[in-house]
């Protein structure tokens, strides 16, 4: 490849496994929540399959993109991770009182 700017074969691939990874969580993520039983697995099956898969297509992307483009990409992913984590907290909180209330 004859460009500064084109990327190379070994990292298209890297790229393309990381993607695929990604892909792969969020519909093992998806999948989880359709199947599971009661609402604290499906919690757990959505937040952390979602959070892998969100890195690996970050991660996947990085190689498209310039250096303040993946500190983006970066400071968004720990963003939703700690919004993740939290939501999921009060969510499942929010079950357990409903669930004592009845």
């Amino acid at each position: 490849m004859s460009g500064a700017n084109e990327l190379s074969i070994l990292s298209i691939i890297i790229s393309s496994l990381l993607l695929g990874i990604g892909l792969l969580f969020f519909i093992a993520g998806s999948m989880g929540m359709l199947r599971f039983p009661d609402s604290y697995s499906r919690l757990h099956a959505v937040t952390k399959a979602d959070s892998l898969g969100l890195g690996s297509v970050v991660c996947g992307l990085m190689f498209y993109s310039n250096w303040w483009q993946n500190l983006l990409m970066l400071v968004v992913w720990l963003l939703v991770l700690a919004s993740g984590t939290v939501s999921c907290q009060l969510l499942a909180r929010f079950c357990k009182a409903k669930q004592d209330q009845l």
